[in-house]
């Protein structure tokens, strides 16, 4: 496949046609293969990721008044995640047009961290073309549907309500919780509890009560199915594609 061609698909993937094609041409050049790393795609990454922050946070401002900026940041570090952001480059193909280093191995196989950042390369593209407004449209299009799923899952400290959710969606079956252990005296009493979904048993959890207790095995459980991960510094994010 020739670039021109490469080109004129991904246009019709974004649903943008470039006016200085050449944006997009750069957007799809990896350092790897680049002359110089000016000539790659890091410039437009840089100013994609901000950009990309910039919409989603007013989106979130504008959408759900009510709530508080905690909240706020919990939707938009759900909906968008690199994680995220890899799964939408992955699903416009970004990475078909990507040109690579002979050292980057095989398309198929491409880093998180260099497929979220296509994606931020093509937002700081098409800001650059066509302004904030056209922008704000391919953004809002790849990630409406994430960021309304994020609020329905609700809060994400209420993991006994994710986690049925969860399961809902998947048809898994229903979770129950199960006292295993306890201890201390009666007015500081530890709870352990291990949540069940059928036959399968996941890691328990003690608690100063059984309500923080059912929350943290509830946690255990989401993050061995899938449907959620710690981040480095302990912050929990869900995993919507789960």
């Amino acid at each position: 496949m020739s670039e021109a061609v490469a080109l004129h698909i991904i246009e019709d993937r974004i649903g943008y046609r470039f006016v200085d094609s050449s944006l997009l041409a750069q957007a799809l050049i990896h350092a790897s293969i680049a002359t110089t790393r000016v000539a790659s795609n890091e410039r437009l990454e840089f100013l994609g990721d901000a950009i990309l922050g910039t919409i989603v946070c007013e989106h979130l401002y504008r959408r759900f008044p009510t709530e508080l900026e905690g909240e706020l940041t919990k939707i938009k570090s759900n909906a968008v995640s690199r994680r995220i952001c890899a799964e939408i480059a992955l699903e416009l193909g970004l990475a078909d047009a990507v040109q690579l280093g002979k050292g980057m191995g095989e398309r198929e196989g491409l880093p998180q961290s260099l497929l979220a950042a296509l994606l931020e390369a093509v937002v700081g593209a098409i800001y650059l073309d066509g302004g904030i407004e056209p922008a704000r449209v391919f953004i809002l299009r790849c990630l409406n549907e994430r960021i309304e799923e994020s609020t329905r899952l609700g809060h994400q400290q209420n993991f006994k309500s994710v986690l049925q959710q969860s399961l809902q969606r998947k048809d898994l079956g229903t979770p129950s919780y199960l006292v295993l252990n306890e201890r201390g005296p009666d007015h500081a009493k530890a709870f352990e509890v291990c949540v069940e979904v059928g036959e399968r048993r996941f890691k328990a959890s003690w608690g100063l009560s059984k309500k923080i207790a059912e929350q943290e095995a509830a946690l255990e459980a989401l993050v061995e199915l899938g449907f959620a991960e710690r981040g480095e510094g302990g912050e929990v994010r869900l995993v919507l594609a789960a």
